[in-house]
């Protein structure tokens, strides 16, 4: 059973004991978090999709971790003209582990 899920502007197909990585939430690390905005539900043959969202499905998770990511570096070069520029940033993020999809 898988769902897909829209959070942080993105979207997510995301499964049960899944961990995820999102954009950041004002959650505390141990509590709950639920996703109501699910596009679609897919239990074997039986699919669900959502005109946008299905009704009454959810996606319920755990916060596990609230950290950085990776420094992902940024180079604007023009060559010849005695031009760089170098800038760099690390994103935050929330990982989340799924604990259940219910439709």
């Amino acid at each position: 059973m898988y769902a897909i899920i829209a959070t942080g502007g993105k979207q997510y197909k995301v499964s049960q004991g899944e961990v995820l990585h999102i954009e950041k939430l004002d959650a505390e690390i141990g509590s709950e978090v639920e996703f109501d905005q699910v596009l679609m539900v897919a239990d074997g043959e039986n699919v669900q999709i959502g005109t946008p969202y299905v009704k009454g499905a959810k996606v319920v998770g755990e916060v596990s971790e609230q950290d950085r990511g990776d420094k992902i570096t940024i180079i604007k070069f023009r060559r010849r003209k005695h031009y760089m520029r170098k800038q760099g940033h690390r994103q935050y993020f929330t990982a989340v582990k799924i604990t259940s999809i219910q439709n």
